[in-house]
């Protein structure tokens, strides 16, 4: 991989790969030193336009465990501020040699646009409404982890598709990996045609028992220039996933942050089926090995192995 901008420019071999490279990664992530020297040397910038607490966290600790050193820049606190431009700023970072740019951006193909103008490896951390590709890997490795195989599993993502960036990546990552995708909820949060990603589309929770896992989504009120829902109490009433409808064989996920007593109840935030703490937990070895397989992978496709002496397995 020279970039990492959307899944469907992965196959699913390449999702595996780096999955198994997360794994392998895992082992590291229970040591009381919890760095390898994989990067060292290597400069990430983090670069985010948008607030964000688990993605950009999760880069952070991602770059540090590798050993590679960190600049993190807020468009809050940078001179986009004062007017500069994305070129112009990519252009800034660009000369001080960066080997990857993480960049968060509300317009939707910045990243595309980034990958243009710099050597830099490019990983998109959520442009828009349209994709977030590591939030999708580590869901998936998340269910991996839990359930072993996605293969003929049955998946619904109940919320506000229409806004979610996730829903578009999970769709694709999920029905790669061989799972059945089903959406759900308010026809007017429903992008039209989306079922050519390969998922289905459900009006209703009435077949909700039907599936393995429930994805929940927020409603993205910072995104909604009208009204898409009459109130959000009729929205709760509707869609919301509570312990009444969320079934003893289901698993729950939500990628945050949660609006408790909207999508999801507290009930079921707390129960043992939620996996919300474990995908936070993902993010951060899935993330790494993202970074890995962009800037040392290339030169490095042994056999990977989840045992000890990850050092070995890892070093540039």
């Amino acid at each position: 991989m020279k970039h990492l901008l959307s899944i469907d420019d992965l196959a699913r071999a390449d999702i595996e790969r780096v999955l198994d490279r997360a794994a392998s990664f895992a082992e590291v992530a229970g040591r009381e030193i919890k760095k390898v020297p994989a990067l060292r040397g290597r400069t990430v910038v983090n670069l985010f336009y948008e607030a964000s607490t688990r993605t950009s966290s999760s880069f952070e600790l991602a770059a540090k465990r590798l050993s590679a050193d960190l600049v993190s820049i807020r468009a809050a606190t940078s001179s986009v501020t004062k007017g500069e431009s994305l070129k112009d700023t990519i252009t800034t970072l660009t000369a001080y040699d960066p080997a990857a740019i993480v960049i968060r951006s509300p317009h939707a193909g910045a990243a595309q646009l980034v990958a243009g103008w710099t050597d830099a490896a490019v990983v998109n951390a959520g442009d828009g409404k349209h994709e977030h590709p590591t939030q999708a890997l580590l869901d998936v490795y998340t269910l991996r982890q839990r359930l072993g195989s996605l293969d003929g599993v049955k998946i619904w993502i109940v919320g506000d598709v229409l806004h979610s960036r996730v829903a578009r990546s999970d769709i694709l990552a999920f029905t790669r990996m061989g799972a059945q995708v089903t959406l759900s909820g308010p026809p007017t949060l429903i992008p039209r045609g989306i079922e050519a990603l390969g998922c289905t589309v459900e009006p209703t929770l009435d077949r909700l028992p039907e599936a393995d896992v429930v994805y929940v989504l927020r409603m993205q009120r910072e995104r909604m220039e009208e009204a898409y829902v009459p109130s959000l109490r009729e929205y709760a009433a509707r869609y919301q996933i509570n312990a009444e409808r969320l079934q003893p064989h289901q698993l729950l996920m939500h990628p945050g942050p949660v609006n408790r007593g909207v999508e999801l109840s507290g009930d079921a935030i707390d129960s043992p089926q939620a996996l919300i703490a474990q995908q936070v937990e993902a993010g951060v070895v899935v993330r790494m090995a993202v970074l890995y397989e962009l800037l040392a992978g290339a030169n490095s496709r042994a056999p990977l192995s989840v045992n000890p002496n990850v050092e070995s397995a890892v070093a540039a």
